[in-house]
């Protein structure tokens, strides 16, 4: 049985032996190459299946003296688990704005509350399917309540210890994509 919990959530029970089971999946919109809303709404996991272009939105979290928040994923997670990442992020949900995606992915993954800023947009080819990805920046709290579902470890480096680290640890494909894409986009901005 499939109901709709939320703008962007579908919700599955299903019954194991005495023990009722939730499953969730995420709704998505497609979108076309140019990122323009085609007004179907699919499953991310359909979405990723059959190379659909959707929404994902992430966020480089700095703190005040300028460090980078890292974070490894869950070995939980479908999508790289254990693997190590440089933003925090998710799909885009049905009806929501780049930027209130990366709020509320912040608030659900991290426990904070900020307005990250939206940087740039690009064709994102290097993860497990095509996607439209929306990098924002946002100075955040040195003490984050990360969830332990979503991220099994924390720590903030500086860039060029990230440097380090992009070469050394197992990080996810669009880790390495949109981290240079930021750094760029930072180095023409200064």
């Amino acid at each position: 049985m499939f109901s709709v919990r939320s703008a962007g959530r579908r919700e599955a029970a299903l019954s194991v032996g005495s023990a009722r089971v939730c499953v969730v999946d995420e709704l998505v919109e497609r979108v076309d190459d140019q990122d323009r809303v085609l007004g179907v709404v699919v499953s991310r996991r359909q979405a990723t299946r059959e190379g659909w272009l959707h929404r994902v939105a992430v966020t480089v979290c700095r703190d005040e003296r300028g460090r980078i928040l890292v974070h490894r994923r869950s070995e939980q997670l479908s999508r790289f688990p254990g693997l190590y990442e440089v933003m925090v992020g998710g799909a885009v949900d049905v009806g929501e704005s780049y930027e209130q995606a990366a709020a509320r992915e912040l608030a659900e993954e991290l426990g904070i509350r900020v307005l990250p800023r939206l940087l740039f947009t690009f064709l994102n080819r290097s993860g497990v399917s095509p996607h439209w990805l929306g990098v924002h920046e946002a100075v955040v709290p040195d003490t984050v309540a990360a969830d332990p579902d979503e991220v099994a470890w924390h720590g903030w480096l500086t860039e060029p210890e990230l440097r380090s680290a992009l070469l050394e640890w197992r990080f996810t494909p669009d880790s390495h994509e949109a981290f240079s894409r930021y750094l760029a986009f930072r180095t023409a901005r200064s």
